[in-house]
């Protein structure tokens, strides 16, 4: 009976189903996975895209989200606290707007701080340039354009069977690595070559559609959603190290390998269950066949998803819900964490203390300037450009090679990725981020240090 029903299948597969997978999947890599050089830097279609909608619109992009942000607030607050029958007719405002009451009050933060800081209310320390301002004029912009084309067009990847087949192919090398399903490699690919927030945003909607345990979705959001090339030279760039760029991005791979193997199999990702956040869940037994398949089968699953696709206004409607997501539910998030975060590692010496511990371990592994280094194994985690920053100013080349590399490999910083994972539906809370970011320090620290005393 299986074979039959295999058979008809495999029968009723015309070209109009193989056009219906390859030209979808093949648009969606050319957006999210094709490096393009333009004006000498490497770059996705997908991000040159954002940057020109940014280049465009950077002077009112502030306003126009600081306005937007507040109508949303004011939307969350009365559904939040009125639960209007409409609200709970329509899919839509539900999800965008029903939150409960802790994200409401962090979403009423993060616009306070946006309206402080657009209006240069308050105190000075909140809508500074290194605070407030470099998240409200900076960051949001590139948030903002990002989430537009990432989101709208994250469905030519996911449902038109490019996970399908790449998951088949990949699951035996995923599986016994990193104990994560070939799908995820995906999510990695994307934001390794596009931007990390791509990467959190694929995860996210793959762990609400079922397709990953909440173990997995947690593994994925906190060790795949790598640092982009484009981010990665900028570092470089300024830390005044473009010719050592392939050392450089050799010891990023290895050192971030690494991790991604030991990480899934300490806690905290280690205890998270593996269970799924909804009922209309992944076929876990289709995946364990799929272990050892061929190609022939991972290519039967994608022409069987696109030929059950919802078809293209459903797939325009998926994006534009996306979209609207990550505007509304995490940009003001990000402002908030990311505003309070920057402030803690400006205006106090927190990091400093939390960094002293790391200048004996840097001693002893004969790192020149080893206290002036120490601070930027902690102050990542407020922002991806403090390390870079305040190491910049280190003479010693080798020390500030480190740091780069350090910097790139911890991934998980408040301002930007932290937020986004915790605004998410990931399942990661404020500690586990703490936990994650030290355990990924301590285990790419070492490796990073051996290849410059190599390189050097």
């Amino acid at each position: 009976m299986d074979s039959s029903n295999q058979a008809e299948r495999k029968k009723r597969f015309t070209a109009k189903h193989y056009l219906a997978f390859i030209l979808p999947s093949l648009i969606g890599i050319l957006l999210f996975m094709t490096p393009i050089v333009i004006d000498g830097d490497i770059t996705i279609p997908v991000a040159f895209l954002a940057g020109i909608v940014e280049g465009a619109f950077a002077d009112v992009l502030p306003l126009a989200m600081t306005i937007l942000l507040v109508l949303s607030v004011i939307m969350t607050v009365f559904v939040v606290a009125a639960k209007p029958a409409f609200a709970k007719k329509s899919e839509l405002v539900e999800a965008l707007f029903d939150v409960g009451w802790t994200w409401t009050i962090i979403r009423v933060f993060g616009v306070l701080f946006a309206v402080l800081t657009l209006m240069e209310w308050g105190p000075e320390f909140i809508w500074s340039e290194d605070t407030g301002g470099l998240l409200l004029f900076e960051l949001i912009p590139i948030l903002f354009s990002v989430f537009l084309f990432a989101g709208f067009f994250l469905p030519l990847l996911m449902n038109f069977g490019l996970m399908e087949l790449v998951g088949s192919i990949l699951n035996r090398i995923m599986r016994p690595l990193f104990t994560l399903p070939g799908r995820s490699s995906i999510d990695c690919m994307a934001s390794w070559m596009g931007d990390g927030t791509i990467g959190v945003l694929l995860t996210n909607k793959q762990y609400e559609d079922g397709y990953y345990t909440k173990r997995e979705a947690a593994v994925i959001g906190t060790t795949f959603s790598v640092v982009s090339i484009t981010f990665s030279i900028v570092i470089l760039s300024y830390m005044n190290l473009e010719h050592l760029f392939l050392p450089y991005y050799g010891t990023i791979v290895l050192a971030g390998f690494v991790a991604a193997i030991i990480l899934p199999r300490i806690p905290p990702l280690s205890r998270k269950a593996d269970t799924y956040i909804t009922d209309k869940k992944y076929d876990a037994k289709e995946e364990r066949q799929s272990i050892g398949a061929s190609f022939k089968s991972g290519l039967r699953q994608a022409l069987e998803r696109a030929t059950t696709n919802n078809g293209f206004a459903a797939n325009v409607k998926g994006g534009m819900k996306n979209v609207l997501d990550m505007w509304l539910g995490v940009i003001p998030v990000v402002m908030a964490l990311g505003t309070a975060a920057l402030v803690v590692a400006e205006y106090t010496p927190l990091f400093e203390w939390l960094g002293a511990p790391f200048i004996p371990l840097l001693q002893i592994m004969q790192v020149p300037e080893a206290a002036a280094a120490a601070q930027t194994m902690v102050i990542g985690f407020a922002d991806m450009f403090l390390p870079a920053i305040i190491g910049s100013g280190i003479e010693n080349e080798m020390t500030r090679f480190i740091i780069a590399c350090v910097s790139v490999t911890q991934l998980i910083y408040m301002s930007e990725i932290g937020g986004l994972l915790l605004a998410s539906k990931l399942p990661v809370s404020f500690t586990d981020l703490v936990i994650i970011f030290i355990e990924r320090t301590l285990i790419t620290l070492p490796v990073v240090v051996l290849m410059a005393h190599l390189i050097f």
